[in-house]
């Protein structure tokens, strides 16, 4: 009991410990601060990652792709047996986009992706990153009327009526300048003047080719309308579409270039015959919705169109057979699945030495990325560990000096009977407690700043003026966090540690303090 009793004396009347107690207490809470957003952002990086990549991606290295894409499906439903939910073949080639703005052309680099809309949200969550709410419980390549977004009040086939209405009348209105212009100089009226006054948009008076719809349904008319008809629809990632720019008014906002219901051209290369060089494709889509996950490294290269579109542009139908190609196919597997396992049985079915594939697992695919944020986490822990070192330190210096000041003390406790394991214990007991004071109310204040973190973040803003993250550059609007109890519990043990560690030294030196030693000169 006199141990106890010591403890508590010395902890409760030695300002100095308060000081010790205060490092591990801030060493703790920051630990937890970081971890845990830390784990929110590794979190949300994963889930967006594994939603847009399915579970196993199995690719062909070669233009031409997997031929005979079915044949590879059935092969691979062979191989995984009941762990296979879902697969769907894609055909992914590089392309230009380019649309026009105001009369001025604007390309951009694009992955563009050939996808069914039958099966490929059974391997992803591609369907959760659409605008319009109907796409994202059916997906259709087919322009919506309007309901895109609040950041699109006019979209779909409103928009797109208004555009070519516009269009229409401002070139009627030249029309009717020229004429009177001719007029007034006594020159004979041409007979056609359509002519004079080819549209702004080159491909508005093409014929109509079997793939245009008007709100769905097919069109043989000899004109396209572009008011009632639409080419095959096209998905764009949302910054290939639009620019984010902060207003005068310091509101950030979207300012879209086009948006669903304009037209746009894309050029990629077609998938020749074997021994002939691939030759560029040029076909014109309609953008029917807008895709957002808010990866920069999707949003602003990703552009979707429907996979048999894209096969018949590219060349990848077999003219007598009808059999497709396709230049890769995602695979999700059931919960629980060993990914690495699936992947290593699917190498085994098809050898690098006879098929020129790629399998990879989705995080093989984003591994560099992965092992980055791993190893910042890592780094970041062994540096936060050190606060907690220091403190250690200081409770070292503070027992050796309480051990000088309580030498009389001690040598009176051992001259009464107190055995050396019983003087050493009080020491240690001291430092536990220290720890598990300085632990706990760290825990505390380090999830109270967890959960309160972005109004934290507010409150920062507002006294410096200065947003903790830019919305021009950060998709997140605020910081994610993700408290994991393991790691809260692994913080405290290891904080409590190393106080009971930094009194270890001190307490062997009061237990060996000899009675007569110590009341020598009192």
């Amino acid at each position: 009991m006199f141990k106890l009793i010591l403890s508590w004396r010395y902890l409760r009347t030695r300002y100095i410990a308060l000081a010790s107690i205060i490092s591990v207490t801030l060493g703790v809470a920051t630990l937890i601060v970081v971890n845990s957003v830390m784990a929110g952002f590794s979190l949300e990086m994963h889930r967006r990652l594994h939603g847009i990549l399915s579970d196993l991606i199995f690719e062909s290295v070669s233009l031409g792709g997997l031929p005979d894409a079915q044949w590879h499906k059935d092969e691979i439903g062979k191989v995984l047996g009941d762990d296979l939910v879902g697969i769907t073949a894609t055909v992914q080639v590089p392309a230009m986009l380019s649309f026009q703005v105001r009369g001025q052309w604007i390309t951009r680099q694009v992955n563009l992706i050939g996808i069914d809309q039958e099966t490929y949200a059974d391997v992803g969550d591609f369907s959760q990153y659409l605008l319009h709410p109907e796409n994202r419980r059916a997906l259709s390549f087919l322009l919506r009327e309007n309901g895109y977004d609040e950041r699109l009040p006019e979209s779909g086939w409103e928009h797109r009526r208004l555009r070519v209405e516009y269009q229409r009348a401002f070139e009627d209105q030249l029309r009717q300048i020229e004429t009177s212009r001719q007029a007034a100089r006594g020159e004979p009226l041409p007979a056609d003047l359509a002519g004079m006054f080819p549209p702004s948009d080159p491909y508005s008076s093409i014929p109509a080719d079997p793939y245009s719809t008007t709100h769905g349904e097919p069109q043989q008319a000899e004109r396209f309308d572009e008011a009632k008809e639409q080419f095959t629809g096209v998905i764009l990632g949302l910054m290939i579409a639009s620019v984010r720019h902060r207003d005068p008014d310091g509101q950030v906002r979207d300012h879209f270039l086009c948006r669903p219901g304009d037209d746009v051209n894309l050029t990629f290369p077609t998938s020749p015959p074997s021994g002939h060089a691939p030759t560029a494709q040029s076909a014109r889509f309609t953008v029917v919705d807008l895709y957002e996950s808010k990866m920069s490294e999707y949003d602003s290269t990703f552009a979707f169109v429907p996979i048999e579109e894209l096969q018949r542009l590219r060349g990848m139908i077999d003219p007598e057979t009808g059999v497709t190609s396709a230049t890769s196919l995602l695979i999700r597997l059931r919960p629980g699945t060993n990914l690495a396992q699936a992947r290593d049985r699917l190498m085994d079915r098809f050898p690098a030495d006879q098929y020129a594939y790629r399998i990879q697992t989705w995080r093989d695919m984003q591994g560099p990325l992965l092992a980055a944020v791993q190893m910042e986490t890592t780094i970041l822990n062994i540096l936060l560990f050190l606060i907690i070192a220091v403190a250690g330190f200081g409770i070292l210096a503070t027992f050796f000096m309480i051990v000088v000041e309580k030498t009389r003390d001690i040598g009176v406790l051992k001259a009464l009977g107190a055995p050396s394991s019983g003087v050493m214990s009080i020491f240690l007991s001291y430092g536990f407690s220290l720890g598990t004071v300085g632990s706990g109310v760290g825990m505390v204040l380090g999830l109270l700043f967890v959960h309160y973190i972005n109004e934290i973040a507010a409150g920062l803003e507002w006294l410096t003026g200065r947003e903790v993250f830019d919305p021009t550059v950060y998709y997140f609007q605020e910081i994610p966090t993700e408290i994991e109890p393991q790691m809260v519990v692994l913080v405290l043990i290891g904080a409590t540690a190393i106080a009971v560690l930094a009194s270890v030294l001190p307490a062997l030196r009061a237990a060996r303090l000899h009675p007569v030693e110590a009341l020598r000169y009192e």
